[in-house]
């Protein structure tokens, strides 16, 4: 996570002013003064629905200058534009942690009269709604849907069924761990986002919770739900059922894992069946969706996708014509067009032309009962999924280690980091 500007090194402070001073003082390249300003990451600004909507804009003879930021310098760059008043009209941000840096009631306008909104899918209005009830932008992106994959042909061949409880899910761990099938590919080294399903369901479920962790009022340590999903962690890794090697699994080792079927399980997402799973014995048809099972919940639980949101500077002289960019980009023939041939769950009531997985479809009511917007590692302030990450490897590591020595570390990394984005509280 990034810290915040008034904490940043002198270093960071003058690459992010360079980069502004070519951007907007007139240097290489010059921006238009008669086009509408949309900000957003190199790396996002380059995906290919973003481009093709900037094109079908331009063919209306509007004009565009779309300022492409550096992945690394995003929050830096834009949070000094912000000091000195030259935000872009249109600044694309995730509903996560670092967004509370933008001061976002006094700087993006609230969205809710838009036309648009009624046309959200329902997880797509919760992402980007904020605790006031209040819509921070329009979720132009790509989504998924987080959950536990699992090789249907072999849970056929042993007579196996998707779990539908806590209980259910540990007991298939142990038949598969019986039968030598490894159950659960756990990708423990350098991969981050597993611990984020089990945590989504504490902090959802309960603002209150959530609420009295972001002001220091309680630690993890003093959650039973996360106590227990740590314990369920450290039981499974010992018990075998991440199989053997897991410190050694990473991510170009989770697919070869799955294809092979020397594991049968994995927590991850659909559209990676689509841009990084390899076929091998067993093909991405042979894959369905159950929920994620951590000992948090014990109907399981799916995560949401994370949405990039067109948010509109209020501020802005051009304030209108930022607002009529979004009516533009939420029309179903233009969504449609951008989005053609893209794997993504729809984030749009209209959305007819992406690809949606079998995967999701065939499990659309278990979703809609178990779903939750994704959570911990968008709101809870301090997470690091890096350290989250280190904290469960070292576990690992240490045959000596205990849960309560592991929610430790996660807390005091958790306040360090809030501490250090000056948080409330802290």
């Amino acid at each position: 996570m990034k810290k915040k500007f008034a904490v940043l090194t002198v270093i960071v402070m003058i690459a992010a002013m360079c980069l502004i001073t070519i951007a907007l003082a007139g240097c290489s390249p010059k921006l238009d003064s008669k086009a509408l300003n949309i900000m957003g990451k190199k790396s996002d600004l380059a995906k290919p629905y973003m481009t093709k909507i900037f094109d079908m804009y331009r063919q209306t003879g509007k004009k565009l200058n779309v300022i492409s930021v550096e992945d690394e310098e995003y929050e830096t760059t834009a949070l000094d534009m912000l000091q000195h008043g030259k935000m872009a009209d249109v600044f694309l941000h995730f509903h996560n942690a670092d967004l509370d840096m933008f001061d976002v009631e006094d700087n993006f306008s609230a969205l809710n009269g838009e036309q648009w909104v009624n046309d959200l899918t329902d997880s797509a209005k919760a992402y980007c709604t904020d605790v006031d009830g209040n819509i921070l932008g329009l979720p132009f992106w790509e989504s998924s849907v987080s959950g536990c994959y699992y090789n249907k042909k072999i849970f056929d061949s042993l007579g196996l069924k998707a779990a539908k409880t806590q209980e259910e899910f540990d007991n298939l761990c142990d038949l598969l761990a019986q039968k030598g099938i490894t159950p659960v590919c756990w990708p423990a080294n350098g991969c981050s986002w597993m611990f984020q399903f089990g945590m989504d369901p504490i902090f959802a479920d309960d603002p209150e919770l959530l609420e009295k962790l972001n002001s220091n009022q309680i630690t993890y340590a003093d959650i039973p739900a996360m106590n227990d999903m740590i314990q369920w962690i450290l039981h499974a890794e010992r018990k075998g059922w991440f199989g053997s090697n897991s410190l050694k699994t990473g991510w170009d080792e989770i697919s070869p894992a799955l294809s092979s079927g020397e594991a049968a399980m994995t927590f991850i997402w659909d559209t990676w069946f689509y841009t990084d799973y390899v076929d091998g014995k067993y093909v991405k048809e042979d894959f369905a969706l159950m929920p994620v099972f951590m000992n948090t919940v014990d109907g399981g639980t799916y995560e949401g996708g994370n949405l990039n949101m067109m948010m509109v500077n209020k501020n802005s002289p051009r304030k209108d014509w930022a607002m009529e960019f979004l009516q533009f980009c939420s029309t179903p023939d233009n969504y449609n067009a951008a989005f053609e041939g893209i794997s993504t769950v729809s984030v749009f009531v209209g959305q007819t032309t992406n690809i949606q997985s079998q995967m999701v479809t065939d499990a659309a009511a278990s979703i809609a009962a178990h779903e939750r917007v994704s959570t911990a590692s968008t709101k809870i302030i301090g997470y690091s999924a890096t350290k989250t990450a280190n904290a469960i490897h070292s576990m690992f590591a240490n045959s000596h280690a205990t849960a309560a020595q592991c929610i430790k570390q996660m807390d005091d990394d958790r306040i360090a980091e809030a501490i250090q984005l000056g948080a409330a509280g802290f």
